[in-house]
């Protein structure tokens, strides 16, 4: 009677260890991606702080691509408004696109690209965009972590019941994947 009272309850203390230790293997996931977004968030912060220096830079040089000064100033106040960080993570893709465009176009403007203060700028862009290239990685990581602990059993059950859903990863936007016509660099 004794060792079936000792199962009995031993059993239990097992299921129970085993809820606990898939419990806060959810929550480290769910911590290291938030932890992850707010590295990558840090950084978008000192991207999206050095556009202002960025377009009083090149306005005046190029008058040409007012259109694409435009758009990169309407996504910074969008990405400075919102909150939701989906629809962060779409605009900052967005924007990342529109300011590698925006260097590419510099190539045209001789005096621009000989400008001190623009080659200061554009390194501090290009090293801050190689970190939150990095932190990107890191973040998707993280959340791939996260969305493999969310949807496999059995820790699929408890997430689930704790109303856990996926979460998205940063993606490359549409217009980087388009194959580059390199002549459009030669033009003269």
């Amino acid at each position: 009677m004794h060792f079936e009272n000792w199962m009995y309850w031993g059993g239990g203390i097992v299921i129970l260890i085993f809820i606990v230790m898939m419990y806060n293997s959810l929550i480290a996931r769910k911590n290291m991606v938030e932890n992850m977004y707010g590295a990558v968030d840090a950084l978008l912060k000192k991207r999206v702080d050095m556009i202002p220096n960025l377009i009083s830079s090149v306005k005046a040089y190029m008058k040409h691509e007012n259109d694409l000064l435009t758009k990169i100033t309407e996504i910074r106040a969008q990405i400075l408004q919102t909150t939701d960080e989906n629809e962060k993570i779409e605009l900052e893709s967005r924007l990342s696109g529109y300011l590698k465009n925006l260097m590419l176009n510099v190539e045209n403007y001789p005096q621009l690209r000989a400008s001190e203060n623009f080659m200061q700028l554009q390194n501090a862009i290009k090293d801050v965009e190689d970190q939150i290239s990095a932190a990107r990685r890191a973040y998707n990581q993280a959340v791939t972590d996260y969305n493999n602990a969310i949807e496999m059993f059995p820790t699929n059950l408890m997430a689930s019941m704790m109303g856990w859903h996926r979460k998205k990863v940063f993606e490359i936007p549409e217009e980087e994947r388009k194959n580059i016509n390199v002549s459009d660099y030669f033009k003269e």
